[in-house]
């Protein structure tokens, strides 16, 4: 896969105010809460508590902190600084699985952040390969609704304007997104299918497992195709569940012993399939992935018979 580096320099950007009319809300909130995803280029609450902190936010013209408390009414305006700088664009090919004027499910590679720090994000890359939205709420770069981790590839949900961001994100929250994952796990697996109840950092967590195929290695003993479906959404969920019950994922640097790494071959994870009312269109949103090459050299009898 080509990635390439682009700097194109800006020479003026354009301050232009955005306002938005609280609508009448049944409970107060604070507006560092409230204010995801009102305005275009804020789409986290680490944005949101920096243009609170520049001063770009008023509230009924009162500049805006993170105490404010709102409960319908306010006049709320932002502000954007003018600026002139050199500005990086990531060229990254990515695969579009679904697109339309909202949202965008994409292929997440292995190996590659989906934002953070590092310039090489996927969110960085994901402005040269989807289409600008053309809705008045369109987002000036599309925004992830959720997280994979760094070494687990497969299928990532995108909002590309504020309405469907939020509408996602509330699908999320309310647990009303399925997500379908497979992983190669490590070790002799008694019990076909099961549900694991760990809880994770004190909170209650849970996740389906179920054996589909199981092949002899002289390295593992046991090399097992799990399919799996998280019932919550912590951290490391199913990595740490697989662990818990003693069968951990192939390739897990961060979970498995130095003996049970694959040198250069990674996480055997994948989030294979996800569906979804869209939060705009209010059609059924379904997609799906095969599983990785990786995958299908160590299971290649029983993908074979499918």
């Amino acid at each position: 896969m080509k990635t390439s580096y682009l700097t194109k320099i800006k020479t003026s950007q354009i301050t232009r105010s955005e306002i938005h009319i609280v609508p009448i809300l049944e409970n107060r909130i604070r507006f560092q809460e409230y204010g995801i995803a009102v305005f275009s280029t804020i789409t986290t609450k680490s944005a949101l508590k920096k243009a609170i902190k520049k001063g770009s936010i008023t509230i009924n013209a009162e500049e805006a902190s993170t105490a404010t408390y709102i409960q319908g009414g306010e006049k709320i305006v932002f502000t954007p600084f003018i600026s002139e700088t050199k500005e990086k664009t990531l060229d990254f090919n990515l695969k579009v699985v679904f697109e339309d004027d909202f949202l965008a499910i994409i292929e997440k590679p292995a190996g590659i952040i989906v934002s953070g720090n590092k310039f090489k994000s996927i969110v960085n890359a994901l402005p040269t390969n989807l289409k600008p939205s053309t809705q008045d709420d369109a987002l000036l770069a599309p925004q992830p609704a959720h997280r994979l981790d760094f070494a687990t590839s497969g299928l990532l949900v995108v909002g590309k304007t504020k309405g469907a961001l939020l509408g996602l994100n509330a699908l999320f929250k309310n647990k009303e997104i399925d997500k379908t994952y497979h992983a190669v796990t490590i070790g002799r697996m008694t019990q076909k299918e099961g549900m694991i109840a760990a809880p994770i950092d004190a909170k209650t967590s849970k996740s389906e497992y179920k054996i589909l195929a199981t092949e002899i290695s002289e390295r593992f003993q046991y090399l097992n195709l799990v399919q799996l479906v998280p019932k919550t959404g912590r951290r490391h969920q199913l990595r740490k569940h697989m662990l818990f019950i003693g069968n951990p994922i192939l390739g897990d640097a961060t979970y498995c012993e130095p003996e049970q790494l694959l040198k250069g071959k990674g996480l055997y994870l994948h989030a294979s399939n996800i569906s979804f009312l869209h939060p705009i269109t209010q059609k059924e949103i379904a997609a799906s992935l095969p599983l990785p090459k990786k995958f299908r050299k160590i299971f290649k009898a029983y993908l074979e018979e499918k």
